[in-house]
């Protein structure tokens, strides 16, 4: 398993509102490795197939030559993050194939949006889940520990965390990436595992639970800028993640609970991230941090910024 670092930065966050912003890098695991990246894109492997995808935050020089980008798996072609875009192969890339993370199994495909089912930079984030899942059944050895998963995609938390022992609630307004994350739990040999999948509205489920007084050990959340539910519902982060946040920390249990929240692609920063669960969460006790995710190029070469996350954990 690659080595995660975490990179505390002075940042003057008032302290009432958390830690000094940090940057949490992973160097990668054996089933994924950024290989180089710039001039807006960045070359990366996942298992045996190795591509070319754009990203922005690479401002800098490539450091390897043309001929080693030339060799890439698939390349895609698109307008920006929100577009859907075209995967030009170069040879034979299967439909999908398996991708070894922890002790899960995904399955990686070239979708229209670029993406490959897997996003590698959160492994730091479920290694952290891991560790309080650990805490909390120690702490009540006589329950399987409660994970709830929003906007879940293909499942790689929920199934890790299932496979640590918790029981889990994973939605997603996606049918399909819902039948995508199921496939994932089939090839890791996970059917049995407490897993409901929920093809839902976020913000409509999360209200339903508070109002059922349900309560969760661990809560992952990590929205889009944009998208729609399952029946047409809009979502716009700036507008629907403060009230969600609030309903989640209703729904965090008491004793050493956690909650993550990772943003990508969006106007705004880990300062502001922060200060708004700060608020959600104001009167609890526990810790927050704030920051950035990052991976680290193979060789130690560049750290490529991913995204946002703010994290909390109460005190034991």
């Amino acid at each position: 398993m690659g080595k995660h670092v975490s990179r505390t930065n002075p940042s003057g966050i008032d302290p009432s509102h958390g830690a000094p912003l940090c940057v949490i890098e992973s160097r990668g695991f054996a089933d994924y490795g950024l290989i180089d990246s710039g001039g807006g894109r960045k070359l990366e492997r996942f298992g045996v197939v190795t591509v070319d995808r754009p990203e922005p935050q690479a401002l800098w020089s490539r450091r390897l030559p043309a001929e080693r980008w030339a060799e890439a798996s698939a390349v895609f072609s698109g307008e920006d993050d929100e577009d859907a875009g075209k995967w030009r192969r170069n040879g034979a890339v299967p439909e999908s194939w398996p991708i070894r993370i922890r002790d899960v199994t995904v399955l990686g495909r070239l979708s229209a949006f670029r993406h490959l089912g897997l996003f590698p930079e959160q492994l730091p984030h479920w290694e952290w889940m891991l560790e309080g899942l650990g805490t909390i059944r120690q702490a009540a050895p006589e329950r399987r520990p409660r994970l709830l998963n929003l906007f879940a995609y293909t499942g790689v938390a929920s199934l890790v965390a299932a496979r640590a022992g918790a029981e889990v609630v994973h939605l997603d307004a996606s049918k399909k990436a819902i039948a995508w994350a199921r496939e994932n739990q089939a090839v890791s040999g996970l059917e049995g595992a407490p897993i409901r999948w929920i093809v839902d509205d976020a913000r409509k489920f999360v209200a339903r639970e508070v109002r059922r007084e349900r309560r969760y050990d661990v809560i992952l959340v990590d929205p889009p800028k944009f998208g729609r539910g399952p029946e047409g519902e809009v979502w716009d982060l700036f507008t629907h993640l403060p009230p969600l946040l609030k309903d989640c920390a209703t729904l965090l249990a008491s004793g050493p609970s956690r909650l993550v929240l990772t943003a990508y692609a969006i106007r705004a920063s880990s300062l502001s991230i922060g200060q708004l669960l700060a608020e959600v969460l104001a009167g609890r006790p526990g810790r927050l941090e704030s920051g950035e995710l990052a991976i680290r190029e193979e060789g130690g070469g560049r750290a490529l910024a991913t995204s946002l996350f703010s994290r909390w954990c109460a005190d034991a």
